[in-house]
């Protein structure tokens, strides 16, 4: 694998620069990556950029420094208070974490990749970040950008990359970006937020929810294991047709999503009203210079959708964005406390929802630098055991994020077809299409669910029960033929059991045309006396020893059988009626 040297820039004793709360999302990855402790992170987001041209690596290494000196809340570690509450607790300064590598090829620069991302931050030591520069050949580089999902979200990746090459384009000199706006203008707003009003927005939205929608409603949702992938790129021409439509109906790419979601999860669960979970932006417009602010905005929220027979898939698709646009204000409210406005215990949802509308532009960080972007290679997991992250362009690509250990692969394959399939009906839904008839069967599953499934033509024998019994002891005499408890019983023992009861039944007048009443426990002995009654050519009547007295009276008198079979722990029940018993 090379060389290998790590540098770090030695400073003086750093002293505690600010203390900032926890947004409700920050909480939620604190108790994730406490949970298993063992396993590799996976809120470790990494974003690999291949880089052609002369780069000075030096200059690169100073721009890191400029950014982490730029952005106070890149400096911080978490720690818990002895109150028992969790805060960032922001460095005056940090060491800079900074390594370089030289490899012979691009498997040894993922195997660092690699190894660089399973690698687990200390949550309580700042900086929560590490850059690796790989050197891949002349001119060649592989630059890592590995940092905790606590530290920053998908929009302000880009922007942090933006930044950094453009302080590296004016050799690291924090000059040449505007002043930055300070994370900590975020927490100002968020604490001053209604929060009775919010409660009450998702308790009147959430009302009527009576159970959590769980696909796989028995596993450990909060275990780290690392997920699998399945990406797939939508065809162009499905793409552009599901915008036209969005745009004529004026719903979001985003709206046409979570409606195919929702449906897909109530094929899936025969439900009429699902849940899951749908990741927004956090971003409040009401923050002034918010578009540019680096840091950790997003919230995970449960999405509801209600499906109404007579309601028109577009017109699901509308009430669904106007719901959502109702909610808006109250985004900010975590997880917990939406849950607490529902009766339901446990999660809500084990699936997940991410529509990512920021791509990097790779143009964006190849001007005035001498430098190419030739690669992107991002990677971003989440700990839902299923989840979808769609990625909007020429063709919508679709990220299936899914726990192996959960979910096999042949399982995704039937999602994604059944998910494109639904996307398919939503692009080329009309005015009057209904919910009801968007379909999760593939044509293949169709014809196989009407045609091949429905092919149980058999010609079917004219012996009766009784002797294809006699036939299979005849067969297998020895093969146990019935168990009860702790007892077995061959087909011989058993045929000849009947034959016995047969010859005294038919002896007292059972055959043909007559009934024959079983009062009878489940036993052997009840196995026996059916037998026994279809051999003598009668038919039998079944009746519950745990019946009423009454009851059992009743139905005897009612069917007026020629006999009754009982035993010695059921023939009392039968004693007043006066009608003939047989006892097995």
């Amino acid at each position: 694998m090379g060389d290998l040297t790590v540098e770090k820039t030695l400073r003086s004793k750093p002293r505690i620069e600010n203390v900032l709360p926890l947004t409700a999302l920050q909480e939620g990855l604190v108790f994730h990556a406490a949970y298993d402790d063992r396993a590799p992170d996976v809120y470790n987001v990494q974003l690999g950029i291949d880089l052609e041209g002369p780069l000075d690596a030096d200059v690169l290494r100073a721009a890191a420094e400029a950014l982490l000196d730029r952005h106070g809340n890149l400096r911080a570690g978490v720690r818990r208070r002895p109150q028992g509450d969790s805060v960032q607790v922001v460095q005056s300064h940090v060491v800079l974490p900074w390594t370089e590598a030289v490899v012979g090829n691009e498997a040894e620069a993922d195997a660092i990749a690699r190894a660089d991302r399973e690698r687990r931050f200390t949550l309580s030591t700042a900086p929560l970040l590490r850059f690796t520069l790989v050197r891949l050949g002349h001119n060649r580089h592989r630059f890592l950008f590995t940092t905790h999902h606590l530290l920053l979200d998908g929009w302000s990746m880009p922007l942090l990359m933006q930044e950094l090459f453009t302080l590296y384009g004016n050799h690291a000199d924090p000059r040449s970006l505007p002043p930055a706006t300070p994370y900590e203008n975020y927490f100002r707003w968020l604490t001053a937020q209604d929060t009775p009003t919010a409660e009450t927005a998702w308790r009147t939205a959430l009302t009527g929810l009576d159970e959590p929608t769980r696909l796989t409603p028995h596993a450990d949702s909060h275990a780290s294991v690392t997920p699998h992938h399945r990406v797939v790129a939508l065809p162009p021409e499905l793409t552009q047709t599901l915008t036209g439509q969005a745009r004529r109906h004026e719903l979001t790419l985003s709206t046409v999503v979570q409606v195919a979601w929702g449906l897909l999860l109530a094929g899936l669960t025969g439900r009429q009203d699902v849940v899951f979970g749908a990741t927004v932006s956090g971003r409040s417009p009401e923050i002034p210079g918010i578009e540019t602010m680096i840091g950790l905005f997003i919230n995970t929220l449960p999405v509801r959708v209600r499906l109404q027979p007579d309601e028109t898939l577009l017109n699901l698709a509308t009430r669904l964005q106007r719901e959502q646009a109702e909610l808006s204000a109250h985004q900010h409210l975590g997880m917990a406390d939406i849950q607490r406005q529902t009766d339901i215990t446990g999660e809500l949802f084990d699936t997940l929802v991410v529509f990512e509308n920021y791509p990097l532009d790779p143009e964006a960080l190849s001007e005035a630098h001498g430098l190419r972007v030739t690669g992107l290679h991002p990677h971003n997991d989440v700990h839902y055991p299923l989840a979808l992250i769609a990625l909007p362009g020429d063709r919508l690509t679709l990220d299936f994020t899914y726990r192996p250990d959960l979910y096999s692969e042949s399982d995704i394959d039937d999602l994604v077809k059944r998910f494109t399939r639904v996307l398919t009906s939503v692009a080329e839904a009309t005015p009057r299409l209904l919910t009801r008839d968007v379909g999760l069967l593939t044509p293949e599953e169709q014809r196989q669910a009407v045609t091949e499934f429905n092919d149980t033509a058999r010609e079917v024998t004219t012996a009766a029960v009784h002797e294809l019994f006699e036939e299979q002891a005849r067969r297998s005499p020895e093969a146990v033929a019935v168990v009860f408890e702790d007892e077995e019983v061959s087909y011989a023992r058993l045929n000849a059991s009947a034959d016995d009861l047969a010859r005294t039944l038919q002896s007292l007048g059972a055959g043909p045309e007559h009934l024959v009443a079983l009062l009878v426990p489940r036993s052997v002995e009840m196995v026996a006396s059916m037998l026994a009654v279809l051999k003598t050519g009668a038919a039998y009547l079944p009746i519950d020893p745990d019946y009423p007295r009454d009851r059992i009276a009743y139905m005897l008198d009612d069917a007026a059988p020629a006999l009754v079979v009982v035993t010695d722990a059921t023939q009392h029940l039968v004693e007043a009626t006066g009608r003939p018993r047989v006892l097995v």
